[in-house]
C-alpha cells in the first residue's frame, strides 16, 4: 500500500492565490457596500422597482462578497483532527449559498414586477438615472478587480457573477430611466426589473450545478475517469485497477484513490511510484493515494470499478 502527496508548491500557490483573492474581494466589498445605501435610498425616494431590483442585487453582491471573503479566510485554516481535509470546502458552500440567495432575489423581483406591471406607479426617472449610473461605475470597477481570480476559484466566480449581473442590471435601469423620461411610460420600470431577473436565473443555475457537483464528490470538470482508468491499467506491471475515485475539494484541485493489482513478479513499490508519476505528469493529479495488492480484494467485484 502506498501514497503520493504534494503539499509543498501547491500549498504555497494556493495560499498566494487565496491572499490575492481576499484583497480583491475586500476592495470590491468596500465599494459595493458603500453604494448599497445610496441605491436603497434612491429606490425609496424615486419609487423605482427597477432601481430596487438593482439595489437588491447590490445587496446580494455585498453579501456574496462578504461570504466569499469569510470563506477564503476560513479556507486557509490548516487541517486538524476534526477536519482532515482542512476548511477549503467552505468556499464551495459559500458559492452554493450565493446561488440560492440570487434565486430568492430573482423570484422576489419577478413577483413584484408582475404586480407593478398592471398598476405601474409614478417613477422619478432622472433620480433613478443618476443612482443607476453611479451603480454602473461601481460595478465596473468591482468586476475589474475580481476578474483575475474568477477562473481559478468557484467562490470568486460566484461573487464575480453577482457583480456582473448587477452591472447589466444597472445598464437596464439606465435605459429604463431614459425611456421613462422621454415617453412617460412608467410600465417600462417593472419590465426591465423582470428582464433582469430572467437574465440572471440561468447563470445562477450553472453556478449552483457546479457547486452541487463538487459537494456530491463528482469527477472534477475537465477529467475523463475512463481515460484515467485506462491509463492506469496500461502502465507496465498493473494487472487491474478497481475502487477508483476522483474528486475535488474546492473545484481547483483533484484527488484520487484507487486499488491497484500488481502483476506477478513486479516490484510493488516501483509500480506504485510509476503510477503516481504518470498521474501527475499526464493528468495533473498531484494528490493520489494508491493501495497496491498482489491479488484482487475478496469484494473487488462489489466495489466501484
Amino acid at each position: 500500500m502506498g501514497a503520493d502527496h504534494d503539499h509543498g508548491e501547491g500549498g504555497h500557490a494556493h495560499n498566494h492565490a487565496a491572499g490575492a483573492n481576499a484583497r480583491s474581494l475586500s476592495i470590491a466589498l468596500g465599494l459595493t457596500g458603500t453604494f448599497l445605501v445610496a441605491e436603497l435610498v434612491g429606490a425609496w425616494l424615486f419609487n423605482s422597482l427597477a432601481l430596487l431590483s438593482d439595489a437588491a442585487h447590490m445587496f446580494t453582491d455585498s453579501a456574496a462578497l462578504a461570504i466569499a471573503l469569510a470563506a477564503i479566510r476560513i479556507g486557509q485554516r490548516p487541517a486538524d483532527n476534526r477536519r482532515t481535509y482542512g476548511y477549503r470546502r467552505f468556499e464551495i458552500l459559500a458559492a452554493a449559498f450565493n446561488a440560492v440567495l440570487l434565486f430568492v432575489v430573482a423570484g422576489f423581483v419577478l413577483y413584484e414586477g408582475v404586480q407593478r406591471f398592471f398598476t405601474p406607479p409614478e417613477v422619478q426617472s432622472l433620480g433613478m438615472l443618476a443612482v443607476a449610473s453611479g451603480g454602473l461605475v461601481i460595478n465596473l470597477v468591482a468586476m475589474r478587480i475580481l476578474a483575475g481570480g474568477k477562473e481559478a476559484s468557484l467562490n470568486v466566480k460566484g461573487a464575480y457573477l453577482e457583480v456582473w449581473a448587477d452591472m447589466l442590471g444597472s445598464v437596464g435601469v439606465i435605459g429604463a430611466a431614459l425611456l421613462i423620461w422621454a415617453t412617460g411610460w412608467n410600465w417600462v420600470d417593472p419590465i426591465v426589473a423582470i428582464a433582469i431577473g430572467l437574465w440572471v436565473l440561468p447563470r445562477t443555475w450553472i453556478l449552483l450545478r457546479d457547486t452541487t457537483h463538487i459537494l456530491l464528490q463528482g469527477v472534477p470538470r475537465g477529467f475523463d475517469l475512463d481515460a484515467v482508468r485506462a491509463a492506469m491499467r496500461a502502465e507496465p506491471g498493473v494487472a487491474d485497477v478497481h475502487d477508483l475515485h476522483l474528486w475535488s475539494v474546492a473545484g481547483d484541485d483533484a484527488s484520487l484513490t484507487a486499488h491497484v493489482v500488481v502483476a506477478d513478479g513486479q516490484a510493488v513499490e516501483g509500480v506504485r511510484t510509476r503510477l503516481a508519476a504518470m498521474l501527475e505528469d499526464r493528468f495533473a493529479i498531484h494528490h493520489a493515494t494508491i493501495q497496491t495488492e498482489t491479488a484482487p480484494c475478496a469484494d473487488a467485484d462489489m466495489l466501484h470499478a
